[in-house]
């Protein structure tokens, strides 16, 4: 499978922008194993440790953004913008939805540029499915499409579905602490 790796980060006015895009620095196609394939896409120290009782934290958490060290791990179908553009959609009653169903994430929405949001969070994401439009500062766009894979990493952003169809997002939040 060919990827396409996207790496966000920041410049030095400290506004987002791509800091990679193209293929992971380290594929493997295996000769004695036809078909496999290892990519290896972004790697970070590690941060937590294994406890030897099985406990789901899933529903403890009270937030979606994780603290630094912890982490989450999402699936998300974005539905095109269109359906936030109709006359039916209610932008009060889906804040309160966004605030009781993603808190911790919904309070980083900026009111003044809806979607655009940061968080203290390194992310990893995989287009599962469809196509979907990544926003940078100053309206930069990257268009992903079907396996491309982005780091995401601390910056400000927003998704936009621009097509006609529900994109899906799988997604490993990681919480870090942001460095001046």
């Amino acid at each position: 499978m060919k990827l396409r790796r996207i790496v966000t980060g920041r410049d030095g006015a400290g506004k987002s922008r791509v800091a990679v895009d193209g293929p992971p620095p380290m594929t493997h196609d295996f000769v004695h194993i036809p078909g496999m394939q290892v990519a290896r896409l972004w790697a970070t120290v590690p941060c937590a440790g294994l406890a030897s009782d099985f406990a789901d934290p899933t529903l403890t958490q009270t937030s979606i953004v994780p603290r630094p060290g912890g982490t989450q791990f999402l699936v998300v179908t974005f539905p095109p913008d269109a359906v936030m553009m109709s006359a039916e959609f209610n932008p009060a009653a889906a804040g309160a939805e966004n605030l009781a169903h993603v808190p911790g994430l919904a309070e980083q929405f900026e009111p003044d540029d809806p979607g655009m949001h940061t968080t203290d969070t390194i992310d990893y994401g995989v287009v599962l499915d469809g196509e979907i439009a990544l926003e940078l500062d100053d309206g930069r766009i990257v268009h992903l499409k079907r396996h491309d894979v982005v780091i995401q990493y601390g910056t400000r952003h927003a998704w936009r579905n621009r097509s006609d169809r529900p994109a899906v997002m799988a997604f490993v939040l990681i919480g870090a602490q942001r460095q001046p």
